[in-house]
């Protein structure tokens, strides 16, 4: 079978079990956040946070709910993490430096996971599996809860009330991600990937000297690292490593659950607010970006020119062979246009175009299918987006799900949609002309920019991957990075709250002959549009000297 074959073959099975559970998974996740009942493991953790999930929220008690569990979550990772030398099970490593704690913090609880560190070398199993694995969940669900905020938003009509925070985050824990986590974890078990708190033991020699490897719950945590699109490895080599995705059966598993919450929620969407149809337009969206930068990415990688590659089958340097080209590239879109960050190879080694795809389905926002809630918040912004210039363009007021999409919406949307680029392209600029920062890049060149605008991209997008060629392990771009984390992650969610809270007050306005039929294809490419239009003219500039000029001189 040739590689190409191979590829397309994973493709095609990724998509088959994609569409198997998206109606069942999406119908479920609509049921758990629409039900009245609370379980009981759910009652007991609301008495033990002295929350009444019975309380109905407007949009500031809702934010100060978001904000409020993510100060107490950064502020525990990193006092878990500068105490971490004399906790038990720390493997005999040192508490954590104060610059790269508050990295790590910032990283996992705004659903980053950047790594600034090598893991199987800084992080002993408390720290690991009861700050890190941890917030896996909670980050997660937050980004899930923010989400169906806002859907209630467009449901609900003359009320300002969005649900309730605790209630929303403690379902979505407990509900969703917990079960499915269960049961990937035994796939991944059964797959080959090490469950265990083993200690620091020699495997062998390499290249003279004694080769160590520590242990730990590596599937438990790799499959919320997945399934909750964070992307933090248990090992440096993240998803190439064999502890963590052992063969192409793991691998393939794996994006299959960096995609399953984020696609389904359509669905539930669509449930959520009456008309599954409207679930299925912004579905075709992200399908849409999804496959053509799949396609793409397979292209570039395949069809590097040069003998070498060719007899290859492509551009193998930095793949694992165990996965090939085809499994590489559809892992590495899968995680870039989501915010999962997770990397099953040497993003640095793909071809200058590829790591420009990467690049560019980060800056598109990650919403094609986008991060667990995050993805869809995401989209639903830039579907207001697209009905507003669509309803400029036919002269009439715009609307959405029978919401007037007047001034005050807009400015919630757009605020939303520069904040990102504002951090990234400020953070670079400011990085490319100081001295010291330049120190840390591999590379000179257009790659060398590439890798400082990759990170802060990564950062502010909360993706945590990187290209790997930046020495990101210094004062600085541990502090400005976290800082593009934690700006990149609450801010937006600010805009989106708002804009949730604004439309929930409304009253329903009924359709008429002129009203954007929302939920036909037509509207689906319209907003492909206006997505590729927002992003191509934000970035294009950086992208030039960056990846394109790469691209162009290979």
């Amino acid at each position: 079978m040739s590689p190409v074959l191979a590829g397309v073959l994973q493709l095609l099975a990724l998509i088959a079990a994609l569409a198997l559970v998206y109606r069942p998974l999406g119908d479920y996740m609509a049921r758990v956040y629409s039900s009245p009942e609370h379980l009981r493991a759910e009652k007991w953790i609301y008495r033990a946070i002295g929350a009444d999930p019975a309380t109905e929220m407007r949009w500031p008690a809702y934010l100060r709910g978001v904000l409020a569990f993510s100060v107490i979550s950064v502020l525990f990772l990193y006092l878990l993490q500068r105490a971490q030398g004399g906790l038990p099970g720390s493997l005999g490593f040192a508490s954590i430096d104060p610059d790269q704690a508050f990295n790590t913090a910032a990283s996992f609880v705004s659903n980053t996971n950047w790594q600034s560190y090598y893991g199987e070398q800084a992080m002993g199993h408390v720290v690991q599996t009861g700050g890190l694995a941890v917030q896996n969940f909670l980050s997660a669900a937050v980004g899930m809860a923010v989400a169906v905020a806002l859907v209630r938003g467009f449901a609900r009509s003359r009320t300002g009330e969005l649900g309730n925070f605790w209630s929303d985050l403690v379902r979505g824990t407990v509900r969703i991600l917990l079960p499915i986590s269960v049961i990937g974890a035994i796939i991944l078990v059964a797959c080959g990937a090490i469950q265990n708190f083993a200690g620091i033991h020699e495997v062998g020699q390499f290249m003279g000297g004694a080769q160590q490897w520590n242990g730990g719950a590596v599937a438990s945590q790799e499959v919320i690292k997945e399934l909750g699109t964070n992307g933090g490895g248990y090992f440096n080599a993240n998803s190439a490593h064999p502890f963590e995705n052992p063969n192409p059966v793991s691998n393939l598993f794996e994006i299959f659950l960096i995609l399953l919450i984020p696609f389904a929620m359509t669905r539930t969407f669509g449930r959520m607010v009456g008309s599954l149809r409207q679930g299925y337009a912004i579905l075709v969206a992200m399908g849409a970006i999804w496959l053509g930068f799949t396609a793409l990415m397979m292209w570039t990688e395949f069809h590097h020119g040069g003998p070498a590659f060719d007899i290859a089958g492509g551009a193998l340097e930095g793949k694992e062979t165990r996965f090939g080209v085809g499994g590489s590239s559809i892992f590495a879109v899968a995680t870039t246009l989501t915010s999962t960050g997770a990397v099953n190879s040497f993003l640095s080694s793909f071809t200058g175009y590829g790591g420009g795809i990467a690049l560019l389905g980060m800056q598109l926002g990650e919403i094609a299918p986008g991060g667990v809630g995050s993805g869809l918040y995401g989209m639903l912004i830039m579907a207001v987006i697209a009905v507003f210039i669509a309803g400029l363009m036919v002269g009439r007021t715009p609307e959405y799900l029978g919401k007037k999409i007047g001034s005050r919406q807009i400015k919630f949307a757009a605020s939303y949609i520069l904040i990102t680029p504002a951090l990234v392209l400020c953070f670079t600029a400011v990085a490319m002309a100081l001295p010291t920062p330049g120190n840390s890049m591999t590379n000179s060149g257009p790659h060398g920019f590439t890798e400082i605008l990759y990170a802060y991209t990564s950062g502010a997008n909360n993706n945590g991957s990187a290209f790997a060629g930046l020495n990101a392990d210094t004062q600085w771009f541990n502090t400005t990075i976290g800082l593009a984390m934690l700006l990149g992650r609450f801010v937006p969610m600010v805009f989106v709250l708002a804009l949730a809270g604004s439309l929930a007050e409304q009253s329903p306005v009924p359709k008429t002959a002129g009203t954007l039929r929302t939920e036909k294809p037509l509207f689906s490419g319209v907003l492909v549009g206006t997505i590729l239009i927002v992003a191509g003219l934000t970035y294009f500039p950086a992208l030039a000297l960056g990846p394109l000029a790469e691209g162009l001189a290979s």
